[in-house]
């Protein structure tokens, strides 16, 4: 097999078959998510995390969320923190929200491996949502004891604003002026299994123990189900912000459904790794442009089409 970064194919071609398809499959990866503002280092870091920085000199959250902490109230300051500004604020730009305009008045899935939840809270249909990896707004059992997750929101509230925070209108963390949080939360607020006491820790695809729960379950099947209905339609797979870290999970099944369905069109969008294999390309685009830029480009496509 070939890599092929230039393809046959042009972006007035992908909006052709992106308005006559009878269905779309979006796979999203982490790519996308920074582009909306997520990022996990740098400025935003620094914002959040300046005192953990400062006493273990890691410099970035996922560096941070591996960290051995000395006691589960140390751990669970750090984490709520983490959970609260990745899963529960708002996307700094509007990514999420313009890709849902070009797609809910069409027939589409998607497919993810972010952990953030900002499909569901840009406006896609949960039903048509699969987080293949998890969620940063669910607990499971650490051991686990039972195939269950568990809703975290309002538990991850209350140790933020046990660390001095104050949550806003629009969701943001502020400290008072002049005061730095606090490094724990209290002993009460450790969250620990229903059923077996054990701790409880995050329903994120890390090791063995990930729980895949019966909306898991329900979620792959429909998915499933919908790739099977359509396999022989006008199918067009976007790919949006998918590196090389699991591309058994979207990128690997996208190429083989393209090769398999001659009515098929595959589209790569992530600045600086947009490619695929050979024998697909007269049917492919890649793009290796911010992925912004190119739902712009889309949005305005789709206006003039109304418009016209």
């Amino acid at each position: 097999m070939y890599l092929k970064t230039k393809t046959d194919s042009s972006m007035k071609t992908f909006l052709e078959k992106f308005s006559e398809a009878d269905a779309i499959v979006i796979g999203a990866g982490a790519g996308l998510s920074t582009v909306a503002g997520f990022t996990y280092a740098k400025e935003r870091f620094a914002r959040y995390f300046s005192d953990f920085e400062h006493k273990y000199g890691f410099h970035d959250m996922y560096s941070g969320g591996f960290y051995p902490y000395r006691s589960p109230e140390e751990h669970w300051a750090y984490w709520s923190r983490y959970i609260y500004i990745n899963r529960y604020m708002d996307a700094p730009n509007p990514t999420y929200r313009i890709l849902f305009d070009l797609v809910k008045d069409k027939n589409y899935f998607v497919i993810t491996t972010n952990v953030d939840h900002q499909f569901q809270k840009a406006g896609f249909d949960k039903n048509r949502l699969f987080y293949t990896q998890g969620d940063y707004g669910l607990f499971q059992c650490s051991t686990p004891c039972h195939e269950q997750t568990y809703d975290n929101e309002m538990i991850i509230q209350k140790m933020v604003e046990a660390q001095g925070y104050t949550i806003t209108e629009d969701k943001e963390l502020v400290l008072p002026e002049g005061t730095m949080p606090k490094m724990s939360v209290p002993s009460s607020l450790v969250p620990h299994c229903p059923r077996c006491g054990e701790w409880m820790s995050m329903n994120l695809r890390a090791d063995r123990t990930f729980v895949e729960d019966e909306g898991w379950n329900e979620v792959a099947q429909r998915y499933d189900a919908f790739l099977k209905q359509h396999r022989n339609s006008r199918i067009v797979f976007i790919e949006l912000g998918v590196g090389m870290n699991t591309p058994g999970i979207i990128k690997y099944p996208f190429w083989r459904m393209t090769a398999q369905n001659p009515g098929s069109f595959y589209a790569c969008v992530n600045a600086g790794e947009a490619f695929c294999p050979e024998e697909i390309a007269d049917r492919s685009l890649c793009l290796n442009k911010d992925i912004n830029e190119v739902l712009r480009q889309m949005k305005e496509h789709t206006e003039k089409e109304k418009k016209e």
